[in-house]
């Protein structure tokens, strides 16, 4: 990676009017760069992959290039508030945790010398240095860079969240439609403290428009545990699958199996051991109104007709990508 360029002092003046956005044609940072846009913001991206935005984006498009912080700073000249999202579920091929942690870190100090005035920085519940799981130590070690640069800064920690193009409800309800039995690891009793994604998205926003440095979980108003949400999936889309109990060290190698079938990953060990240990869960304030068992009710006729593959997401042809890119630009006008 070539050396970041030096920490100059914090640009001091007015709104620009003007926001960016990493992965606006994402998931949570396409809900939020729609947000933006609604409010009345002018909105820039910073994408991995800038070849697949539309012909005439309603927002402007440059480049997410770790490799070039000199190129990074420029894109975010003239940007008010960071907000970012970027983050990596899972290794894969030559990209994992430490390597986003990194890559984090050489954005939050591009943003410094570019004059950004704030970040807004979507984390994930329970982060800790001192972790086992890669996943949440990277989390935390993101957020301490974060602090480390000056910039004001807000922190929320979602949990799991819901809505939109999602891959986790999606792709249980997916299962429950098509297969006869869905394998629950332990006795399923670990609570889940879902949010929905246009409720960040919408809180995002919020916190962009204060001043001081803040850190809250970002959680809906329930807490089902895993069992009573599979449950609730089952009704809201008919299924008549049926629920078998495993035991927790067996569900991960039963993912990978299955995952192995449809090319992608399902569910990692790491993310089986968070949820097992109430990762997922927060005894936090409500910060999201929409209750996840009425959006299920509301939503099950179309939910999990298709199959939601996180590998293709990330690595799909630029064509089809660009086309996902055109269906937001349209719903965002």
């Amino acid at each position: 990676m070539n050396p970041q360029p030096s920490i100059v002092p914090l640009r001091r003046g007015g709104d620009s009017g003007l926001d960016a956005v990493t992965g606006a044609f994402s998931y949570s940072g396409r809900s939020i760069a729609q947000a933006l846009l609604e409010s009345g913001r002018t909105v820039r991206t910073l994408t991995g992959h800038p070849g697949r935005a539309p012909e005439s984006p309603a927002i402007d498009v440059r480049s997410l290039d770790f490799d070039d912080p000199i190129g990074l700073a420029a894109s975010l000249d003239g940007v008010n508030t960071l907000y970012n999202t970027y983050w990596v579920r899972f290794a894969h091929k030559n990209v994992d945790h430490q390597l986003a942690v990194e890559n984090s870190r050489a954005l939050f100090h591009a943003a410094r010398q570019a004059g950004v005035q704030r970040i807004v920085h979507v984390s994930i519940t329970h982060p800790s240095a001192n972790s086992s799981l890669p996943y949440f130590r990277g989390k935390a070690l993101v957020e301490r860079a974060l602090a480390e640069t000056g910039v004001p800064y807000a922190v929320l920690r979602p949990a799991i969240l819901f809505g939109g193009n999602d891959v986790l409800i999606n792709n249980i309800a997916w299962l429950l439609r098509h297969s006869p039995l869905f394998a629950i690891g332990g006795r399923g009793d670990y609570r889940i403290r879902a949010i929905h994604v246009e409720d960040l998205a919408r809180l995002c926003l919020e916190k962009g428009s204060e001043s001081g440095n803040s850190v809250t979980d970002a959680v809906g108003p329930e807490q089902p545990t895993f069992v009573e949400l599979v449950n609730m999936i089952k009704d809201a889309i008919g299924s008549r699958s049926r629920l078998v109990h495993v035991p927790g060290s067996t569900l991960p190698t039963l993912s990978r199996i299955v995952g192995l079938v449809l090319g992608d990953v399902l569910l990692t060990r790491d993310e089986y051991r968070a949820m097992a240990n109430a990762l997922a869960d927060s005894d936090a304030p409500t910060t999201g109104p929409t209750r996840i068992s009425q959006w299920l009710v509301e939503n099950g006729s179309t939910l999990g007709r298709n199959y939601a593959n996180e590998i293709k997401r990330h690595f799909e042809p630029a064509g089809r990508a660009a086309r996902s890119a055109s269906e937001f630009v349209e719903s965002a006008r």
